[in-house]
């Protein structure tokens, strides 16, 4: 159940490609290892009204927020997150050089008895893999 939001002040659309974005963290969502396929969502908010720092709309942000179920250790969390964080990050370098931008990720974990879900991806991703 790793669901990843990510809420991006509307001034970055001139620097960068959403989809693009959206799609790169879901790759490297997958290639933690440690995530079920069926279970990743990525979404993007574009925030139209936001202050920031002395109110100046020069600044930019993109804050993303992970929420994911129990059962992963601290480490592997910790080892996914950086993994994510650092490709994210490295995507966003030229945004970093061309303007004054504040990149934020942050886990959370899910008390399961209080997060319901229902999902028949899962069961699709397994029929697909054994039939092609």
């Amino acid at each position: 159940m790793p669901h990843f939001t990510i809420e991006y002040s509307a001034n970055l659309d001139s620097h960068l490609d959403m989809g693009e974005v959206v799609e790169l963290v879901r790759k490297a969502a997958v290639e933690t290892g440690i995530f079920p396929l069926g279970g990743i969502r990525v979404r993007a908010i574009r925030c139209e009204h936001y202050a920031i720092a002395d109110g100046r709309n020069v600044y930019g942000f993109l804050d993303m927020v992970l929420r994911l179920g129990e059962g992963r250790d601290l480490a592997t969390r910790k080892k996914a997150g950086e993994d994510i964080f650092r490709t994210l990050s490295t995507y966003l370098d030229p945004v970093f050089a061309s303007s004054k931008f504040a990149l934020s990720f942050d886990m959370q974990i899910n008390d399961k008895e209080t997060s319901w879900k229902r999902n028949n991806i899962h069961d699709a991703l397994k029929v697909e893999t054994v039939h092609g």
